[in-house]
């Protein structure tokens, strides 16, 4: 690995994503594209769509790659690869944005939000990328020939996208578990001596690291879709090109138990009009649950917290389910350290 590409491109993506924050807050306030933050008490006003820096940073970072390679190596690194995943990264972005500005709730129906992402898959799809021989946890090697690229690479985008969308909703919990995610995954392909997809995850854990300045408890800036579909979609690309999906979905735990537990509320139907994954604000700053059950891995955190604490937080449930992830991704690299993935 050439240290020197490594540290031109996560500097560039973390000061691109940086500097753009400050004047897209301003922006975002003066063209009225705010939103009010859910968790906390009285009428707080919080720039929208402010993923859009972390994605612009990424792909610098992503292209100075390609720039350093070709004017200082004189050489090749990976064009195709980096620029169908740039590609990707545009086209997820894209369709996250104009849900953000069309307005939450308001924008784009949700199917064509979900189905949408299979599209975005194409720069994947027209490039072949990934390899059709797969190993999946539970289901052991699978060769899916044409396939691969075809139909499992567009479902895979499309569920990592919509996967990751669904666990966030406070303060730096979204980016905070994307950069888990991509600090986790550099790890792992750098063991595995997968320099692309260790680079290409730290290009984006770097523009993620940025982007939390503004986006940490209390934030200044909501990542809005723009970012969540950006870096799901992003996630699975790492994970195809290099090939290590087994590691890739068990790395993706949490977001399997956010989704079971949804859907067991929808059978219960829990998730009715009004009732989300946001808290209750209390006069004090803690956060209550507006539900009962273990419908919700943050409500199920809130309930947690007020058992071990006395008291339950914005702030202390983003770290708990950090914390969790943190704890996942050890083990996994541990596995991976030993061979065993």
């Amino acid at each position: 690995m050439d240290y020197a590409a490594l540290a031109v491109s996560l500097g560039v993506a973390f000061a691109v994503t940086l500097a753009l924050l400050p004047p897209w807050i301003r922006a975002a306030h003066r063209a009225g594209l705010v939103g009010r933050d859910m968790n906390k008490p009285g009428n707080v006003m919080v720039a929208e769509a402010g993923g859009l820096t972390a994605v612009l940073g990424a792909l610098m970072g992503l292209y100075m790659l390609i720039l350093y390679y070709r004017y200082v190596r004189n050489a090749d690194f990976h064009s195709t690869e980096v620029f169908a995943l740039s590609s990707l990264l545009l086209l997820s972005a894209l369709i996250g944005f104009l849900d953000d500005i069309l307005g939450w709730k308001k924008g784009l129906p949700r199917w064509i939000r979900i189905t949408a992402m299979a599209p975005a898959s194409a720069p994947l799809v027209v490039i072949k990328a990934g390899v059709p021989t797969i190993e999946l946890p539970l289901i052991g090697v699978v060769n899916l020939g044409v396939l691969y690229p075809l139909v499992a690479v567009p479902i895979g985008v499309v569920g990592a996208a919509n996967g990751f969308n669904m666990l966030g909703g406070y303060n730096g919990l979204e980016a905070g578990m994307g950069f888990l995610l991509m600090a986790s995954t550099a790890i792992y392909a750098a063991l595995k001596g997968l320099t692309l997809a260790c680079l290409a995850s730290l290009v984006m854990a770097a523009a993620l690291a940025a982007f939390l300045v503004y986006n940490w408890y209390p934030a200044m800036v909501f990542p809005g879709n723009t970012l969540t579909y950006a870096v799901g979609s992003y996630y699975a690309g790492v994970v195809v090109l290099g090939n290590f999906e087994k590691f890739g979905v068990a790395l993706f735990t949490l977001y399997f138990v956010k989704a079971v537990l949804y859907f067991w509320g929808l059978v219960k139907g829990v998730w009715r009009e009004g009732v989300e994954d946001f808290a209750v604000p209390q006069p004090d700053g803690s956060i209550k649950a507006p539900i009962s059950g273990p419908y919700s891995l943050q409500h199920i955190m809130i309930r947690l917290l007020e058992r071990l604490r006395g008291r339950a937080t914005e702030e202390g449930v983003v770290v708990s389910i950090l914390l969790l992830q943190a704890l996942i991704s050890g083990a996994l690299l541990l596995l991976a350290w030993r061979g065993v993935i």
